[in-house]
């Protein structure tokens, strides 16, 4: 299961709770939310509701979490790709992801220095099927098909805890 709250001493009471009932933590990853160099000029309410989102949207109970980077390699090394090139590539991924817009919710967090990946990708969706499509619609972006490294994806539907437990 995935759990989120606004701070880490909750997660980590979640975890050492889980543990003491006898459950085995069998991955974790560490982010938090963040608002993207690339977002520079989006109203403040836009940014506003990137660091604080409001999980879970209501109607998309349907989940993805995925961890990514970008390629540091020397035919692919998006770090060393001017800015310009990179915002360029990020406007069309964000154009991809618009078309979406309504069926899918993201939460992107950033885990440069807390975890193994750069950042956390989170997808909200009334069903998997629509979390497959604009997955397999964003991989042809050039952001993602020429720099993006993904680990493990997890994906599951949302419920409260006391429903789980």
């Amino acid at each position: 299961f995935m759990a989120l709250a606004p701070d880490w001493r909750t997660l980590r009471t979640l975890q050492t709770s889980l543990q003491h009932a006898g459950i085995d933590i069998v991955d974790s990853y560490v982010s938090i939310t963040e608002v993207s160099e690339y977002a520079k000029g989006m109203p403040e309410h836009m940014l506003q509701a990137r660091l604080h989102p409001q999980i879970p949207p209501e109607g998309l109970n349907a989940f993805c979490f995925y961890p990514m980077s970008k390629k540091r390699e020397a035919h692919a090394n998006w770090f060393a790709t001017p800015y310009d090139e990179r915002n360029e590539m990020m406007m069309e991924h964000g154009k991809s992801g618009r078309t979406f817009a309504g069926r899918v919710a993201q939460l992107v967090t950033g885990s440069t220095g807390l975890d193994d990946y750069e950042w956390g990708v989170t997808l909200f969706a009334a069903s998997p099927d629509v979390i497959k499509d604009v997955v397999y619609t964003m991989r042809f972006d050039q952001g993602s098909a020429l720099y993006g490294e993904f680990g493990a994806f997890y994906v599951g539907y949302l419920d409260f805890i006391e429903n789980v437990l």
